[in-house]
């Protein structure tokens, strides 16, 4: 098990002794591997303090002279205090020229569930999606975050990088090619219907698929890494012939989040007769602790979700054979 965070940071340490128009600012936020960054590259380090504003500004300031710029913080933060700066200096900008900052942004949905509401993330796929000219990556697992380092590198434009605060296993193959243009991966088959998730939550959705399984439902699972600039028609034209679709999310639902996304491209065929239903969090402050405990109370859990599945399967007929 690794973290997202510290193998990136760990990969940005590497490429940093190659690429001289690299810079690292951090908002007074640490990790392992940030150690030697910061020591090796002391003129390319910047910690701006628990200043999530100015890491934005400073972050602008650099990629207008050209520079390729990693901005790091905590979700919660760096997404709301700073949005006004994300807006103007990063989205507004970029109508003019080439800005490559890309937002490193850690504690995504309930990573830090013991912190409780204050430091939950639950809006920031929302608020980033709203914006023109920024693109928006949730990896589920450290393989996919550090494959992106070479589109954030190459691609010269205003990033945010949603990601999961604790180690999670490997669910791709290093050796793994990715698409990020393209958006998305379908990670396993199915004929009954698919459970599309995002981040954390397709470790969820392949669970279920495992115990849906055992009752002879199959499901096919894919995972939406990019949520902004997908390829809109070729996800279409890949859900399109499913009875029944279900979209998890750690995020809140109904507020153009990846259900939005999803439930759009089923628009565009006013025929289209699936069965959609997305799984989340509804708008509301959550008080609870505990991750495992919060999905099962609101219906995130592999099982609560098999169960919803099954539920929902029964009532429209949606398991009939293809």
């Amino acid at each position: 098990m690794k973290s997202m965070h510290n193998e990136l940071i760990k990969a940005i340490y590497e490429l940093m002794h190659h690429r001289k128009d690299i810079y690292f600012l951090s908002s007074d936020f640490g990790a392992p591997a940030l150690d030697a960054l910061r020591v090796t590259f002391k003129d390319r380090f910047i910690n701006v303090g628990i200043a999530e504003q100015n890491l934005i500004n400073l972050s602008a300031g650099l990629a207008l002279e050209g520079f390729t710029v990693f901005a790091y913080g905590m979700a919660a933060f760096i997404s709301t205090r700073a949005y006004e700066q994300i807006r103007t200096n990063l989205s507004l900008h970029a109508c003019f020229k080439s800005l490559n900052v890309n937002i490193i942004s850690v504690g995504a949905g309930l990573s830090y569930d013991k912190s409780g509401p204050t430091h939950h993330c639950l809006d920031d796929i929302s608020l980033i999606r709203l914006l023109p000219n920024i693109e928006l990556f949730s990896p589920c697992d450290w393989v996919t975050t550090k494959k992106l380092l070479g589109y954030c590198c190459d691609v010269s434009c205003p990033k945010y990088l949603r990601l999961d605060r604790y180690p999670q296993n490997a669910l791709y193959a290093e050796n793994n090619e990715y698409n990020f243009k393209k958006g998305y991966h379908q990670m396993a088959s199915g004929r009954h219907g698919a459970i599309i998730s995002t981040g954390i939550m397709t470790h969820n959705a392949l669970h279920a698929r495992q115990i849906l399984q055992e009752k002879q439902i199959e499901f096919a699972v894919f995972d939406v890494f990019n949520l902004k600039t997908f390829d809109a028609l070729s996800m279409y034209m890949a859900i399109k012939a499913y009875d029944f679709i279900l979209t998890i999310e750690e995020g809140f639902t109904g507020l153009s989040g990846l259900d939005s996304c999803i439930f759009n491209l089923l628009r565009m065929d006013s025929n289209q007769k699936t069965t959609f239903m997305s799984l989340g969090i509804k708008n509301a402050h959550i008080f609870e602790l505990g991750r495992m405990d919060i999905h099962g109370k609101y219906g995130l859990s592999p099982e609560k979700i098999a169960n919803k599945i099954i539920e929902v399967s029964k009532k429209n007929g949606c398991v009939n054979q293809r």
